[in-house]
């Protein structure tokens, strides 16, 4: 079998990825740009949402999402897929901040890749049961940050190295048949 070392970086091309770990009181933001295995952090948060009605929390995740995607200009978004649950009406308004998230995405014409907590974790740590601490540690050193950045934004950007990743293998895989 033909060995896939030097394919990565020669084949593939720079890509924006905006990362989305949703939730309904905190929801996580971060951009990276990925070309082959270099990675380059562009911007992170933590929304923090007020409390109140659901709807307009909504609204704030997605006119946020608007803006940042609209400043950053992300060839595709990278969303945290939604677990199940204990309490059903937690996932219940988790799907809603994911359909906020969602929109802002589509609306722009962006592709939504989804992958699963235990997936981002596993590729980004080596561990599908990393704690968050984990994360955050992985994601300062992988993007060459001096800080780490706060749980949510580095779920955020878990998620968005977690589809470079893949996106890189991919790539890779093509050009190795």
């Amino acid at each position: 079998m033909p060995s896939l070392r030097g394919h990565v970086a020669t084949y593939s091309k720079p890509t924006i990825i905006l990362g989305i770990d949703p939730g309904s009181r905190i929801t996580g933001i971060g951009v990276i740009r990925a070309q082959g295995a270099d990675l380059k952090y562009i911007y992170s948060e933590s929304l923090k949402l007020p409390s109140g009605e659901l709807p307009g929390r909504l609204q704030m995740i997605y006119a946020r999402l608007t803006q940042v995607i609209g400043e950053t200009s992300p060839d595709i978004v990278a969303i945290e897929r939604v677990f199940l649950a204990k309490n059903p009406q937690s996932a219940l308004v988790l799907g809603h901040a994911r359909g906020a998230a969602m929109l802002a995405a589509v609306n722009h014409a962006l592709p939504v890749m989804e992958y699963s907590a235990t997936e981002i974790k596993k590729t980004v740590v080596g561990r599908g049961r990393a704690d968050k601490a984990q994360v955050q540690h992985m994601m300062r050193v992988l993007l060459g940050l001096r800080v780490a950045p706060g749980e949510d934004a580095s779920d955020a950007l878990a998620a968005a190295v977690c589809h470079a990743h893949h996106q890189q293998l991919n790539t890779a895989l093509r050009h190795a048949e």
